[in-house]
């Protein structure tokens, strides 16, 4: 089984995982990683998981988790999925900010390349 989260749901998470990390308290995050995974979603990882409870291998995710950042939460939850067989596939959170800064440093590059052709004249 494949699940694919998007970048809204990444970015959720993320701002999630601040706030968990700054509280202290992960209750919020909690419900958010639940509230992330589709309904059919929740049924299949549940038939797999040993526990059978979503809630609860969540919970127990959380509980291994350092609380210290956002890579180190989503590799405990791949992990744990793929050991129920589901592969979960994301676009990493940095690649949100990446996007937006690629078309400045495409630009960039031809105003460098434009500046060395007048150099030339």
């Amino acid at each position: 089984m494949e699940i694919f989260l998007n970048k809204r749901a990444m970015r959720q998470i993320r701002l999630s995982v601040a706030d968990a990390i700054e509280d202290g308290e992960i209750d919020a995050l909690r419900e958010d990683l639940v509230s992330t995974f589709s309904d059919d979603d929740i049924e299949e990882i549940e038939r797999r998981i040993d526990s059978g409870d979503f809630y609860d291998f969540i919970s127990e995710i959380l509980d291994e988790w350092s609380g210290e950042d956002l890579d180190e939460l989503m590799e405990l939850l791949e992990t744990q999925l793929a050991d129920a067989d589901v592969d979960l596939k994301y676009t990493a959170p940095e690649n949100d900010d990446d996007d937006d800064d690629s078309g400045d440093d495409e630009e960039s590059e031809e105003e460098l390349i434009v500046d060395e052709s007048d150099d030339d004249l």
